[in-house]
């Protein structure tokens, strides 16, 4: 093996054990470990919790750059004092993937509404209170059809929804569906309204969108290794379905030469991404070195060609891979080491 050109430290959250436990090669990132050690970089698991939230932070700072997968809310913990260490850690040296900042602008639903003018977009809200919130989403829902609304911050379908008016709407009922359910449940608008706003203290706002009935044919996951396409997967989904299927379908892996997807790859490489960056002052070397954007199928095109609409763009934590993308982040780590 080559001399060692740089040390990275992997970041997941765990409890004491695992972070006593862990090595290169006994968890799910053992195959980035692995193209990092093949291109002669040094890679240290760096387990993190809040309760040796020091010892982590010392450790990262012996590094030349820090790669992280910790969802925004996970074992009932936020990211809030894991973002302000890393902000800390990058201001000091380290460069970090992805830089909490970077989250903040691309990572949160809120981009759904910032880019809703891009070619990936569609009809989009924000609201930014609770007042805002009962003000304006009942006109929303009656300009037709169903919507889906979604917390600013969250992962695994945590606080989205489906709405739609009831059957019977005489009384302002809604029929509401969580993205975590089986089943969904009428009551009141207004006592729906009631129960979405905690959602405004931990992300800072909620955004609607239209919701899209092609979702029962799947998500497609397009993954980008900085602004390039490493892969994508498609699943069958059961998430704001209704009859939901008895489960989810196993999503489906490919490499980024897939032929079905080629017209989404020139988009997101091409148009998408560059404008995105553009539009939210995010420069190249700042993009996560991997991240993904999931996407439904919108009404097809005038010549039968599928449509795309951004649902979400994951950034936190991305995991399961293509099998092609542990590789590409490796090429990717090695240039921003070169470049320092």
């Amino acid at each position: 093996m080559a001399d060692m050109v740089g040390k990275i430290a992997i970041l997941w959250r765990g409890d004491g054990e695992a972070r006593r436990a862990a090595t290169p090669e006994n968890n799910r990132y053992h195959r980035v470990f692995a193209e990092l050690a093949a291109l002669g970089i040094a890679a240290e698991p760096a387990v993190y919790d809040e309760d040796f939230a020091e010892e982590v932070r010392t450790q990262l700072l012996r590094a030349d750059g820090v790669l992280v997968w910790v969802n925004p809310i996970q074992d009932g913990k936020t990211r809030a004092a894991l973002d302000a260490m890393l902000r800390e850690v990058a201001a000091r040296g380290p460069w970090v993937s992805a830089h909490p900042d970077t989250i903040l602008k691309m990572g949160v639903k809120e981009v759904l509404y910032r880019t809703r003018e891009l070619g990936w977009g569609t009809d989009t809200h924000l609201y930014r209170s609770a007042e805002e919130f009962r003000a304006g989403f009942a006109a929303s829902l009656a300009s037709g059809g169903p919507r889906v609304i979604k917390q600013n911050r969250g992962n695994a379908g945590m606080g989205v929804w489906k709405v739609e008016r009831a059957a019977d709407a005489s009384d302002d009922r809604v029929r509401v569906l969580h993205a975590v359910e089986a089943a969904p449940e009428e009551l009141p608008l207004a006592a729906f309204l009631t129960r979405c706003e905690e959602y405004f203290g931990w992300g800072g706002c909620i955004i609607d969108q239209r919701f899209q009935p092609r979702l029962p044919e799947g998500m497609v996951r397009c993954y980008m290794g900085e602004d390039r396409v490493v892969g994508y997967g498609h699943q069958i989904v059961r998430a704001l379905v209704s009859p939901a299927p008895a489960q989810s379908g196993p999503r489906l892996m490919h490499g980024a030469d897939h032929p079905p997807f080629q017209t989404l790859r020139r988009k997101m490489e091409e148009e998408w991404t560059p404008e995105m960056m553009r539009l939210l002052g995010i420069a190249r070397a700042s993009l996560p070195v991997i991240w993904d954007a999931d996407f439904l199928l919108g009404p097809r095109t005038a010549t039968g060609e599928d449509s795309y609409v951004l649902c979400e763009i994951n950034v936190s934590s991305v995991f399961a891979i293509p099998d092609q993308a542990p590789a590409a982040i490796a090429r990717i780590v090695e240039a921003r080491l070169a470049g320092r």
